[in-house]
């Protein structure tokens, strides 16, 4: 999960002020549909390729494949789809499908984080 996100010494963006801008000038219209997200206390890794796709909307598939290799992921946000797997009762095909990721890039994160399916 991505922290202090409002100090001054923070050396990651501030998703949640650059998303909210981004509504308000360029795309009012998806103000609602982003609410939920914003107002959120702390923007995860996840709930911010969720905003971008809301806003965006899904991409051609070769801008995907390059940007979903151009992707990379904190330890926070690693453990965060783990448990997301874990909750939803997902298999690795199913996690990797969703999160359109390779399922062996799943596996080595169970691996280095020393995580069964039982997670």
């Amino acid at each position: 999960m991505i922290s202090n996100l409002n100090d001054e010494n923070s050396t990651s963006p501030d998703y949640k002020k650059i998303f909210k801008d981004m509504i308000q000038m360029k795309y009012p219209d998806k103000e609602q549909e982003c609410k939920n997200l914003l107002n959120k206390k702390e923007l995860s890794s996840l709930d911010i390729l969720s905003l971008n796709e809301k806003i965006f909307g899904t991409e051609d598939k070769e801008t995907q494949i390059f940007n979903q290799s151009h992707r990379s992921y904190d330890k926070g946000a690693v453990i965060e789809i783990l448990q997301f797997q874990k909750k939803n009762k997902m298999n690795n095909s199913e996690l990797a499908r969703d999160l359109k990721m390779s399922r062996n890039t799943i596996t080595k994160w169970k691996k280095i984080f020393a995580v069964d399916d039982d997670f």
